[in-house]
């Protein structure tokens, strides 16, 4: 007599990992829409979860700390996410933040792009991009340093700190200047910086190298603190206007990347 072998059982499908993701993705996103506790009844609504599955899955990051529980049935981001989002941040640089930014801004306009900080009373240029095409006479090496009055970047940073603060700096470097554009008076340099401020972006025309022009804008932390500027350089004759709403753009997106946040206008 012949002996039939039993057919293995198959599992039903079981939720996939993603899609469990997917549901705890979505009440997170709900919650953080709302500044106060929210109740189970919306976050049901707004994540199109059934409230069973809301309420099972809720359970679960309030046991992981993703979520709390204000009261029975209310419930507000958890503390884990702010330290694992401090975990991020403190491990983020500026310059793994900007750098493919700056390569497109780069590709963009085939011209040498600056990522710049400021140490001292000088800034710092701690990346670029470029290349051959982008014609430059002179390309400042990463490392490389410059007075912070002869830099668009420079400027930049300058244009934050008081007049007390200016005029100290005026004085420990006398304003030197390399060039006969550079600005080394006192007076039309405080005017200088008032446009920049004005504007929310600063020039380099031809100040720290002649034949070379600059535009920077800045790039902001979480806190709202200016930590470094872009900018690109490029020959006097071919440093297109059009570039600079491009520039701005570029150096928002940086700095959304590291969690800056603008304030809403008044």
């Amino acid at each position: 007599m012949k002996m039939e072998t039993p057919a293995l059982a198959v599992p039903a499908p079981a939720k996939t990992s993603i899609q469990v993701i997917e549901r705890m993705m979505a009440l997170l996103d709900a919650l953080a829409n709302y500044a106060d506790p929210v109740s189970l009844k919306e976050l049901s609504r707004v994540s199109g979860l059934h409230p069973s599955t809301a309420h099972r899955i809720l359970n679960d990051m309030v046991a992981t700390r993703f979520v709390d529980r204000v009261e029975p049935g209310t419930y507000r981001l958890g503390m884990r996410l702010l330290e694992l989002g401090n975990v991020v941040k403190s491990r983020l640089s500026v310059r793994e933040a900007a750098l493919d930014f700056m390569r497109a801004l780069h590709r963009k306009t085939q011209q040498t792009v600056n990522l710049s900080v400021r140490q001292g009373d000088e800034i710092v240029y701690i990346d670029r991009a470029y290349s051959e095409r982008s014609g430059m006479q002179v390309v400042r090496a990463i490392g490389g340093r410059a007075p912070l009055h002869l830099t668009s970047t420079g400027k930049l940073f300058l244009s934050i700190d008081d007049s007390k603060a200016i005029r100290a700096y005026a004085t420990r470097t006398g304003l030197a200047g390399h060039n006969k554009n550079s600005i080394t008076d006192l007076a039309r340099f405080e005017r200088e910086l008032s446009l920049v401020r004005a504007r929310g972006y600063a020039r380099d025309n031809e100040e720290l190298e002649l034949g070379v022009r600059c535009m920077a804008a800045g790039i902001f932390d979480d806190s709202g603190k200016l930590v470094a500027g872009l900018s690109i350089s490029a020959p006097a004759d071919r440093l297109q206007e059009e570039w600079l709403e491009d520039l701005v753009q570029t150096a928002a997106s940086i700095s959304a990347t590291l969690g800056y946040r603008p304030s809403p206008a008044a």
